[in-house]
């Protein structure tokens, strides 16, 4: 025999067993189910963008002695500001006041993190008493999300689970083992957690009327889903 047609006869066979397989599998009886779960958890990664600019005190007091009195008052309330206070961008009007023979007003814009709501409110306040009142929320995280999202997965195998035994009940039948699991949706919200995207905080009266109060802001909960499909056997 030719070594070409033992090529052939390999591919063919292979190709049968192929075949084979995936008769097998359409052929055998299952059942098919979805699950969907979802989780609500509380933000503890807050990120605030503040804008620190002379023009704020009108030339009065330097970019770099703002950031240095922010920088002092954010260690006070216990914020480690070497990590977690990033600089995102300088900022200088330095051409547009050179043409107009004016001073130039300098401006730099912070990140910052902290964990939790009452800590922004503190910052916030803290800020409005330097005349620093350009603080945005930038966004919300959560930590722990990525193995939030593999405890919903199981979750949700474990309903699929659950649902095809009952349907399988109500034929005298009983759910083997899975045949094909599928991760349809794995939604961390990571782009949407707080909403607090675009929303801009400026001081006002109260915080100087009420200083020892921090100021009032709550975050909505993180939504985190997942679902599945999932195919088992059928046994008698």
């Amino acid at each position: 025999m030719g070594k070409r047609n033992i090529i052939l006869i390999i591919a063919l066979f292979q190709t049968s067993i192929g075949f084979g397989q995936t008769k097998n599998f359409i052929d055998q009886p299952f059942i098919e189910t979805s699950a969907f779960v979802d989780s609500l958890v509380t933000p503890d990664e807050i990120y605030l963008n503040i804008l620190i600019s002379e023009k704020d005190t009108k030339g009065k007091t330097s970019v770099e002695e703002l950031e240095s009195q922010m920088e002092k008052r954010l260690k006070q309330l216990g914020i480690n500001t070497k990590e977690d206070l990033t600089l995102n961008d300088l900022a200088s009007n330095f051409k547009k006041y050179f043409l107009k023979n004016q001073d130039v007003l300098k401006s730099k814009v912070y990140s910052l993190k902290v964990d939790n709501a009452q800590t922004a409110g503190l910052v916030i306040l803290e800020l409005e008493k330097l005349e620093i009142a350009n603080v945005l929320l930038d966004r919300t995280e959560f930590s722990g999300i990525e193995q939030l999202k593999l405890e919903l997965k199981s979750k949700a195998i474990a309903k699929a689970k659950k649902q095809a035994e009952y349907m399988a009940a109500a034929i005298d039948q009983k759910v083997g083992s899975a045949i094909h699991i599928s991760d349809q949706h794995d939604n961390s919200m990571r782009n949407l957690q707080g909403r607090t995207a675009g929303i801009m905080i400026r001081g006002n009266a109260s915080f100087k009327q009420e200083a020892f109060k921090p100021a009032d802001i709550e975050f909505e909960k993180i939504k985190v889903e997942s679902s599945v499909f999932v195919k088992f056997k059928l046994e008698q």
